[in-house]
């Protein structure tokens, strides 16, 4: 039952104040790991409270195609400690990252933006957990939910920077300076200093060759940044690959803290 019918119910017994302080702390025990996505986290509590029936827990397998260009789209993704990749596909094979998506942000904007399919494809690129909504479910919610609109529209806006800025850095910028922001971008996604990554799937990100990556890699290993062994990246000094990378990654954490960042609710 919702909140404010068990508030009708025992109003004459119990003050307004504490009665809703009670029912809010029942549906926050229902789905609390919402909060474990800075997106949802942003919400106000009863926006959130709102919505919490409206989710399922999945779990994202590595390499797992949420989906593919062209096809419709089923359910938008809110990962908490998974990390997607959106990557457009070439016709000879190859393919580039556009974006990454892990825990501040949700996978599926075209729903909201007018439209059930898109020119990219949506690949888990770390395993983790997230939540998912129906399609359905989604666009009625961002008719009806004037905070959850402007949220979304917000994301969408950061997402845009983001996805620009990736294309500017891939045309101008050094591979080694690819590397360092897609580094760090993966860490502000996660917990810890520890990526699973292969060469080969880096390569593959970034749109380049294995042996390019091989030679960065190394080169960030000797200076002491990182560490890598048998697909694992393990960042040993961030603040120095802060000072090695491009101007796009601070381009793209500005425009995501200043829209998103703190956790405030959306205007």
């Amino acid at each position: 039952m919702g909140k404010y019918f068990v508030l009708k119910f025992f109003g004459h017994w119990y003050s307004r104040g504490l009665i809703l302080c009670i029912v809010e702390r029942f549906f926050m025990s229902i789905a609390p790991a919402l909060c474990n996505n800075d997106l949802l986290a942003s919400l106000k509590p009863e926006d959130l409270l709102s919505l919490v029936a409206r989710f399922d827990t999945v779990e994202l397998a590595l390499g797992q195609v949420l989906y593919e260009p062209g096809c419709n789209i089923s359910h938008v993704y809110f990962p908490t400690t998974a990390i997607v990749s959106l990557v457009y596909m070439l016709e000879n094979g190859s393919s580039a990252e556009i974006a990454v998506v892990g825990r501040e942000g949700v996978v599926g904007i075209p729903l909201f933006m007018g439209g059930n399919t898109t020119a990219l494809r949506a690949a888990v690129q770390s395993a983790g957990q997230g939540y998912r909504m129906r399609a359905e479910i989604m666009k009625e919610v961002f008719a009806r939910s004037t905070p959850f609109m402007h949220l979304m529209l917000h994301y969408t806006q950061a997402l845009i920077t983001q996805m620009a800025q990736t294309a500017v850095c891939n045309r101008h910028h050094s591979l080694e300076q690819q590397l360092c922001r897609r580094l760090l971008l993966s860490l502000d996604r996660q917990e810890g200093m520890h990526l699973a990554m292969t060469q080969e799937r880096i390569a593959n990100m970034l749109g380049v060759r294995r042996e390019g990556v091989t030679e960065a890699a190394l080169k960030l290993q000797k200076l002491g940044l990182i560490h890598y062994a048998r697909g694992h990246i393990t960042v040993i000094d961030r603040a120095g690959l802060e000072a090695r990378v491009c101007e796009c990654y601070a381009v793209v954490k500005k425009e995501y803290d200043r829209l998103l960042r703190p956790h405030q609710p959306a205007a």
